[in-house]
């Protein structure tokens, strides 16, 4: 009887525990309390029969309540009938309650602390949103004064409401530490009060079914009770589940309409309804800072180790689709398995009130809400990728800029790389793969680089070549943050999921990263939309087995939550490494600085463009000087030049054969048929010629000619190339030779000689012409019989055999023309036989073609030498001109014909001066500013022209201060927004 007594005392003692325990609101359900206790708390409870203890929660994986074990309770047979009672009990019953106020006082004390310190854990576990204000720009601080929100906070579901979804975790955990520390304290007083025959008696026939589902001889009920686990187990993670997507998409709903909302401001903002200056963003002014760094040498030891987020992966990855979705827009060239991405596009995300797309060196924006821009914009990347692509080669290493803004965008700066290949396939040049290697090492081997590794999931890991790339460049993975892509397709084909958990965990290599995301870029059509895309992403993880069974959290799926920790690792890196880089910069500064100082003291710092500014402004002037030229020195010298030209023709192939006519009759009608002949087919296009040369060498003159003090050579490469093209661009007026032959037909059929001032002027311009002919003759047949006999004395020279035979031949022939001094310009058959045999006859033997080709240059010499006598005679006949030679033996047809062609010189250089000066000289300067404008568009072109090292370290000078200025405002810009 005492027994049973005790048994009710104990009963009590649970009864109160459940009703009154600290840090407990309200009663413990009766399926949540131990299978003693609940059999104590309620005799009658119908669902007390065959039930199994529910299944504990998540959260008591981790309580020491997992391996408590059980009291095997003895069994004894029902004793019906009557049973003695004892009536001392209320004194064992307060006795019983005075150990009970230890009891609850140590599990109260007990209960508080677990609750307290598990409270605290969860605490820490939430992290500090402070570090995360500057995400959101200074306009939305002050939205709230132009926005209602105390509307939209009605129209949002109460927290109340909200909280009602979420399990009290904190009553949970009270209640299990209260349990725990119970069963830990009382379980051994229970055992040894409570009998179980005792126990039978006191409940009754009604809690036999409940007791012996208890019985721990059974093997069946274990089997069932880990059923029962498992089946708890999935329903609880299901329920979690539902509850975090719920969330989720509670959160993204809220998200878009802070979206809309900030696209709202944004534009009140671009109509100017805010009267502050808004600053430039600052994403756009780091991007600013990468942009002069891509083209800034790195000398100095100074290099770009500014972050940037690095995107590389194996060819076909989908390393274009993440970046597309990370960017909201379909903004890519696309091609089914052929090599698109062709050069490196660095892409810089900002926020911004419209979802626009513009390139750094272009004004146009493309709407990357309408498709046709869309296509227009990709089809422009492809453009400059090729145009990139130098003959011969497959890929460039040449940075395409894009900028990218639209609401609701992460704030950063991606460099897509060309996908990394195995093999070289056709069409591709030999050395694609290991340009592609050094193109994507080049940009990974920056310390503060984030390298954003695609891997693609429906494919075999063991395939891969991008992760040993990148293990090679951070061993450690302190930089890199692995993605996963196109899970859909490996959860179908993968037989094991667990292999897709260790991809993700990085088990399967030994790459390691910082952290490790699963995305789904889209069912492989190439027409999806970025919501579609986003829609199905959703749906997939949402019934998805690697979410169900916890391969996968939450916060390592969908694109959306890639996109912010990467944005977060970005900045975070930014911050890191910002204000080291500007302190390099800065001594880089100081050193240039210095050095031009000492090597150039009293020179500005002009770079490259400003150097050629000012070699500019000097050819322009140069050239406004062929315009001062006088009149007078641009006929002598067109006239010089012309005479030059035709000087041999006249003489030659005019003069030489009319004067081999007998009579003045004869000489006239030559002359004016090879006069005729000449002019319409020769002398303009060489009147022509001759003028666009002297215009050429004039402009050169002023061009080269030194300007004394003021004169810089490093200009000379660059004047001399805008020369060359300047001339190669003009072209002379093509009506210009028709004009010009009507002029000088003209001028060469007037015949009358009005004055002796004429009649001198022609026979002193016969006499040059004659003379400078005769002396040329001279050095030929010096030339062709060799030094004479003062050369031979005096400079010790010898004539050769066959000089030797030439001058025996004309020693000859000089013999022949003293006989017959009017000798006709030709040697008969005859006279060449006798030549020949008087050489023989003295041991010379010569053949005909020789004899030939000396009687040419002595006959030559002769006949210059007559004409140069008659000339002379002549000199005194302008009287008998007059008077056309009547009654006179003397007749000076010769001297006419050179005052025809002086005269038609003097016309010619005329007309010529007035075409150039009038024409072609304002052609010439507008050729000259048009190449200069074209060179200034060519920045090749400059870098070739203007070079050496001063102009070299002025450029490093002001790159480095232009670096240093954006980035001394970025970090400014930066603190503000701390």
């Amino acid at each position: 009887m005492w027994r049973l007594r005790r048994a009710a005392v104990a009963c009590e003692v649970c009864q109160s525990l459940v009703k009154h325990s600290s840090g407990m609101k309200g009663s413990l359900p009766l399926q949540k309390l131990h299978l003693v206790s609940r059999s104590i708390y309620h005799l009658h409870h119908p669902a007390l029969k065959l039930q199994r203890p529910q299944l504990r929660t998540s959260f008591q994986q981790f309580s020491s309540l997992t391996n408590l074990p059980l009291c095997k309770l003895k069994l004894s047979p029902i004793k019906y009938g009557y049973q003695p009672r004892r009536y001392f009990w209320p004194a064992r019953l307060a006795a019983r309650l005075l150990k009970l106020r230890y009891l609850i006082l140590g599990s109260a004390v007990g209960g508080g602390y677990t609750a307290k310190k598990t409270f605290d854990q969860w605490k820490d576990m939430i992290p500090d949103l402070s570090d995360y204000k500057w995400i959101v720009p200074d306009i939305v601080w002050e939205i709230d004064e132009y926005i209602d929100f105390e509307k939209i906070t009605k129209a949002l579901p109460n927290s109340e409401d909200l909280a009602k979804l979420v399990p009290d975790f904190d009553k949970i955990i009270e209640s299990l530490s209260l349990l725990k520390d119970v069963f830990t304290t009382g379980h051994k007083l229970v055992s040894e009060v409570i009998g179980a025959s005792d126990l039978l008696l006191l409940l009754g026939s009604p809690g036999e079914t409940a007791f012996r589902a208890t019985d721990h001889g059974s093997e069946s009920d274990k089997h069932y009770r880990k059923v029962s686990d498992k089946e708890k187990i999935d329903q609880l993670q299901e329920e979690l589940l539902h509850t975090q997507l719920k969330y989720q998409r509670i959160l993204e709903r809220l998200e878009k309409e802070n979206k809309e909302l900030r696209k709202l401001v944004l534009q009140k903002d671009d109509k100017g309804i805010h009267h502050r200056k808004l600053k430039k963003s600052l994403i756009d002014m780091y991007s600013e800072v990468l942009d002069v760094l891509s083209d800034y040498d790195a000398s100095y030891n100074t290099q770009d180790h500014l972050p940037r987020v690095v995107v590389v992966g194996d060819q076909s990855a989908g390393k274009t689709s993440v970046l597309e979705m990370i960017a909201q827009a379909r903004i890519f060239p696309r091609g089914s398995g052929e090599m698109m991405t062709r050069s490196p596009v660095k892409v810089t995300l900002s926020e911004g009130p419209h979802h626009v797309a513009l390139f750094k060196d272009s004004s146009r924006e493309f709407d990357l809400t309408k498709e046709e821009d869309l296509a227009a914009l990709r089809h422009e990347i492809e453009l400059r990728m090729r145009k990139n692509v130098k003959e011969g080669c497959t890929v460039s290493p040449e940075t395409i800029s894009l900028n990218v803004k639209g609401p609701g965008l992460q704030r950063m700066v991606l460099v897509d790389l060309p996908g990394v290949i195995s093999t070289v396939t056709s069409g591709m040049a030999p050395d694609t793969k290991e340009t592609i290697f050094s193109i994507s090492k080049a940009y990974m081997q920056n310390p503060n680089a984030i390298i954003l590794c695609i891997q693609d999931g429906s494919v075999d890991a063991e395939r891969s070549i991008v992760t040993d790339l990148v293990s090679q460049m951070d061993p450690h993975g302190r930089r890199t943050i692995f993605v996963l892509t196109k899970v859909d397709l490996a959860e179908k084909n993968v037989t094991s999921p667990s292999r897709i958990q260790q991809i993700i965990e990085g088990k399967l290599f030994p790459m390691k990263a910082l952290g490790y995301f699963a995305v789904v870029t889209g069912k492989g059509n190439s027409s999806e939309s970025i919501e579609a895309i986003r829609e199905y992403e959703e749906e997939f993880f949402q019934n998805s087995k690697l979410l169900k069974t916890s391969m996968l959290k939450a916060h390592q799926v969908t694109t959306r939550n890639l996109s912010l920790a990467v944005s977060d690792c970005f900045w975070k890196m930014v911050r890191e490494s910002v204000e080291q880089q500007a302190d390099s910069f800065k001594a880089t500064r100081f050193n240039l600085e210095t050095e031009w100082k000492n090597n150039y003291p009293r020179l500005r710092e002009l770079d490259r463009n400003e150097l050629f500014e000012k070699a500019k402004n000097e050819i322009l002037d140069e050239v406004i000087s062929l315009s001062q030229v006088t009149p007078k020195h641009w006929e002598e010298i067109l006239q010089q030049s012309l005479w030059e030209r035709v000087s041999t023709h006249v003489i030659e192939n005019i003069y030489l054969p009319a004067a081999q006519t007998m009579n003045s009759g004869t000489f006239n009608t030559t002359v004016d048929i090879k006069l005729k002949q000449w002019t319409d087919k020769q002398l303009p296009n060489k009147a022509v010629e001759v003028a666009w040369e002297t215009l050429q060498e004039e402009f050169s003159r002023f061009m080269t000619e030194p300007k004394g003090k003021e004169h810089d050579d490093i200009f000379d490469k660059l004047k001399e190339a805008v020369k060359e093209e300047s001339i190669k661009r003009h072209k002379w007026n093509d009506f210009a030779e028709d004009s010009l032959r009507v002029i000088q037909h003209n001028a060469l059929e007037d015949r009358s000689i009005s004055d002796k001032q004429q009649w001198d002027a022609a026979i002193y311009f016969m006499e040059e012409a004659l003379q400078a002919r005769l002396q040329d003759t001279e050095n030929a047949i010096e030339n062709m019989i060799g030094p004479d006999w003062k050369k031979r004395w005096l400079y010790w020279k010898n004539r050769t055999q066959e000089q030797c035979v030439h001058n025996e031949t004309k020693n000859e022939l000089e013999k022949m023309l003293k006989c017959n001094e009017e000798h006709p310009a030709y040697l008969a058959s005859d006279e060449i036989t006798t030549v020949r045999k008087n050489l023989e006859s003295r041991g010379v033997a010569v053949d005909p073609g020789l004899i030939k080709d000396t009687w040419h240059q002595v006959y030559r010499r002769h006949f210059l030498k007559t004409a140069l006598n008659h000339c002379n005679l002549c000199r005194r006949g302008f009287y008998y001109y007059q008077r056309h030679f009547v009654d006179s033996e003397l007749e000076c047809n010769d001297v006419v014909l050179f005052w025809r062609i002086q005269r038609m010189l003097a016309i010619t250089a005329n007309t010529l001066r007035q075409q150039l000066t009038n024409t072609e000289v304002r052609r010439l300067e507008k050729n000259v500013k048009e190449v200069l404008e074209d060179f200034a568009e060519d920045s090749e072109k400059k870098v070739k022209l203007l070079t050496g090292k001063r102009v070299q370290l002025a450029e490093d000078l002001k790159k480095v201060r232009e670096i240093q200025e954006k980035l001394d405002a970025f970090i400014e810009a930066l603190h503000q927004e701390k």
